[in-house]
């Protein structure tokens, strides 16, 4: 009986050892997959990418402050990861383009898609 009783706790920790081994890798490749992400997005954390597309819509929104002749108050702005965004509505249809070019010639900007359109006068 003893035995067989020593057998069972022989047999239960080879199965818990080979358990916590088989996690272990697991979790070490886990790990390199997470590794081979961050290196290919650049290497740039969540967070990073985050300040990174906040820090240039904050450009673009100064590029647009520098032009007087632009009316920026119901223009939107998104920016990620050099690609940008422009929303709203402009008071002349000469302004869409404006728009466009001064947001093309901003460091950092790769594409500019546009989604600006005419602002309409009240009643119509």
């Amino acid at each position: 009986m003893k035995a067989i009783d020593g057998l069972g706790v022989a047999l239960g920790v080879a199965i818990a050892a080979a358990s916590i081994s088989a996690w272990a890798q697991d979790g070490a490749s886990a790990g390199a997959s997470a590794g081979t992400a961050v290196t290919a997005s650049g290497g740039m954390t969540a967070k990073a990418t985050w300040q990174a597309n906040r820090a240039l819509r904050r450009k673009v929104y100064a590029a647009l402050a520098k032009h007087k002749e632009i009316d920026a108050g119901d223009i939107g702005i998104t920016a990620k990861g050099g690609a940008v965004m422009i929303s709203g509505t402009v008071p002349e249809a000469s302004q869409i383009n404006t728009v466009t070019e001064v947001v093309k010639g901003v460091a950092g900007v790769t594409s500019v898609t546009s989604k600006l359109t005419l602002q309409r006068p009240f009643g119509q």
